[in-house]
Formats: C-alpha cells, structure tokens, sequence
C-alpha cells in the first residue's frame, strides 16, 4: 500500500500525472588424393557441425507489445467505478511503451474518491510472465484465485489507516501467455473517513481485470 498520507497521496494523483557460419573443404577421393596440409583443415565432423549450427529460434510470442490501456476498459465501467473522471483516462509516460503500458483514473465526487489503474508488461516468454506472476502474487498475500480470468488470475483486497482515514485497494493480477494485466482500485470518503466495502471493491477490481484481458485479446 501506498504509505504517502493520504491527502498527500491524493494530491499526487490527480496531478496530469536480439553468425551463420559455416565452413567445409571437399577433397578428391582416390588413390591420388593428398593429404591435408596446414593449410587446409579437414572436414568438420558431425558432431563439430553440429555445435556450430545455430540454435532454433525462440518460440513465438503471444503478444509482442502492450495494447492502448486507456482502451482497456469500456466508459461505462470507468463511469460507474470512477465516478466524475474523465472517461478518456490519463496515459502514463513509460520508458518502453512496447513493455509496458499503464493508464490511470481518479476523480474525487464529492467527499468520495476513487483511483483506478490498469497495466499491461509484456514479457519475453510465457516461462518469464509465470516467473514474474508468482512473485507478484507472493508479495500481496492473503488474495484468492479469481477463475476463467486469463490463464491465472489473483485478487486480494487490503485496509490501511492513515490518521484516521481509512483506504481500501483492490489489486487483480492476471496472466495471458506471455502478458501480465494489473488492476489497481481503491477508494475513500473523506466526509465518513471510511472506506467502500470490501465487496465493492474486489468487484470492482475483478470487473476491470475482465474487460482489460478482453482487451488485450483483441489487440493480439
């Protein structure tokens, strides 16, 4: 969880935020056919070709960039889970846009915040996203499965105080071949200094998580 106070936290925010090579020499056959010389190397053997033989080419990639994340979940869905933000959402600047790719919305309705993100990492590999999915799942214990949401999916709900206010953030962490697909949303009421529920929340997430894989599929 984010450890900013949350005035703070909310201030921050809402800010527009990889040689072929081969070489043989053929010699006549007979009686008549000289010998090698220091010059001229004897055929490579078998086994000599087929250590320099270049090695297969890795498996293809499911997915070889991440797709438009502010596209990635529908207007309705940001309307309903971000109440007051602007639908079109808020890119946010990535240092390699084909690895990675994140949007954001916020939007604070009254005394009632809420923050949603979605995140795309395409990885090398289908093995580096399963790699890369459980240490994510590890470091947000106390979550469940959510099935029939990618190839795995994850959700875990968590409450934190801040002087007096209280904050509660889903996160969903989805894997689809070689692709990781991250939802963050959380909210507050800073009239009651209570949270949503844990219910709203987690649906919330798991809602967003569906339409974000969905997307992604389609991209291709």
């Amino acid at each position: 969880m984010r450890s900013l106070p949350l005035p703070l936290a909310l201030t921050a925010r809402l800010l527009p935020v990889a040689v072929l090579a081969s070489a043989g020499w053929a010699l006549t056959s007979g009686p008549l056919a000289a010998a090698p010389t220091a010059d001229h190397e004897p055929a490579p053997t078998t086994a000599t070709a087929t250590a320099s033989a270049p090695s297969a080419s890795a498996a293809p990639r499911t997915y070889t960039a991440a797709p438009a994340p502010c596209e990635g979940v529908s207007e309705k869905t940001v309307k309903s889970l971000v109440p007051g933000a602007r639908t079109a959402g808020q890119e946010i600047a990535s240092t390699d846009k084909s690895a990675r790719r994140t949007c954001s919305w916020n939007a604070l309705k009254g005394f009632d915040y809420r923050w949603l993100d979605i995140s795309y990492e395409i990885k090398k590999s289908d093995e580096a996203a399963v790699g890369a999915y459980r240490q994510r799942t590890t470091e947000r214990s106390g979550g469940g499965v959510v099935p029939g949401l990618g190839d795995a999916a994850y959700s875990v709900v968590d409450l934190t105080t801040k002087d007096k206010q209280q904050t509660r953030e889903g996160v969903v962490v989805a894997r689809a071949s070689n692709a990781l697909v991250i939802i963050t949303y959380n909210g507050s009421d800073f009239e009651t200094k209570k949270a949503p529920g844990t219910d709203e929340i987690n649906k919330g997430a798991i809602k967003a998580a569906k339409e974000a894989v969905a997307a992604l599929k389609a991209a291709g």
